[in-house]
C-alpha cells in the first residue's frame, strides 16, 4: 500500500445510520449526534478497534478482515447522561476499558461529563464498574467556560511515549488535568492534579485543559483549548 494514498479497505456504520434503517434516538436536551470522534488500535490486540462514538457510546470493532469490519459490542448510556463519548483506551493486560465523555457547554451546562472505567473480561459485555473522581462541581462549574471530563493520556504505543495501565491523566477543561491511582479499578483515588491561574487572553476567563501527552521521561505536556498555551510538568509517581 501507498502511505501517501490511502484508499478505503473497508467501511462499517452504527445501525441506524444507513438510509432506509431505523431513525436513532436523540438526546432531547444535548443531541451531539452519532460519529467516531477517537479510536484507539494498539498493536498488541491488532484485530480491534475501540471506537468513542459521540452519542452512540463506545463501540469494540473485529478488524481482523479489513473489509469487513464487524461490531464486537457496544455500550450507551445516552440517554439518559449527555452523550459525547470521546475517547476509549483500552487497557489490555488488565482487560479495562477507560471511556471520557466530553463537556462541550459552558458553565457545567452539561455536568456530569464523566471518565468511566469499564470491564471487557467479556468484550461481547462491557460493563461499567466505577468513575475517575470529577474536581468539585461546586468549584468548577462557573469558574469559566467548560468544567468537565475530555481526554487522558492515551498510552500510544511509540518508544517516546509512557505507558501505564496503573496510573491515569485526564483533562478536565476549567478543572485543569488530575492523576489517578486504578490499581483497584473499583475505586479509583486521585493523587495529583494541576490547575493554573486564568490565562491573561483566556476568553472565558479561567484556564481550559485540552489535553495531555506524557513522554517517555515522564515529562507532562498539558495545553489550554483557547490560548495554545503549552504547560510543561515533571511527573514523580
Amino acid at each position: 500500500p501507498n502511505r501517501w494514498k490511502p484508499v478505503e479497505a473497508g467501511r462499517w456504520w452504527y445501525p441506524g445510520q444507513k438510509k432506509g434503517e431505523e431513525p436513532l434516538p436523540r438526546h432531547p436536551k444535548f443531541d451531539s449526534g452519532y460519529r467516531p470522534h477517537n479510536i484507539s488500535w494498539y498493536p498488541e490486540r491488532p484485530d480491534r478497534a475501540y471506537v468513542a462514538y459521540l452519542d452512540g457510546g463506545v463501540v469494540i470493532l473485529d478488524i481482523s478482515d479489513k473489509s469487513k469490519p464487524k461490531e464486537v459490542s457496544r455500550y450507551n448510556y445516552s440517554p439518559p447522561f449527555n452523550g459525547f463519548t470521546h475517547t476509549a483506551m483500552p487497557l489490555l493486560k488488565r482487560n479495562l476499558l477507560l471511556v471520557t465523555d466530553e463537556c462541550t457547554q459552558d458553565d457545567g451546562k452539561d455536568w456530569p461529563k464523566m471518565s468511566w472505567i469499564m470491564n471487557m473480561e467479556d468484550e461481547k459485555n462491557i460493563v461499567p464498574i466505577s468513575t475517575l473522581p470529577l474536581p468539585p462541581v461546586e468549584v468548577f462549574a462557573k469558574r469559566g467556560g467548560r468544567y468537565g471530563s475530555h481526554n487522558v493520556h492515551e498510552n500510544y504505543p511509540m518508544k517516546l511515549s509512557w505507558r501505564s495501565e496503573d496510573i491515569i491523566l485526564a483533562t478536565f477543561f476549567n478543572g485543569g488535568v488530575r492523576v489517578y491511582d486504578i490499581k483497584n479499578p473499583f475505586q479509583p483515588q486521585e493523587i495529583a492534579y494541576f490547575v493554573p491561574g486564568a490565562p491573561k487572553l483566556s476568553p472565558k476567563g479561567a484556564v481550559q485543559i485540552n489535553d495531555v501527552y506524557v513522554d517517555d521521561r515522564r515529562l507532562v505536556y498539558v495545553g489550554d483549548r483557547f490560548t495554545g498555551g503549552l504547560y510543561i510538568l515533571e511527573m514523580n509517581i
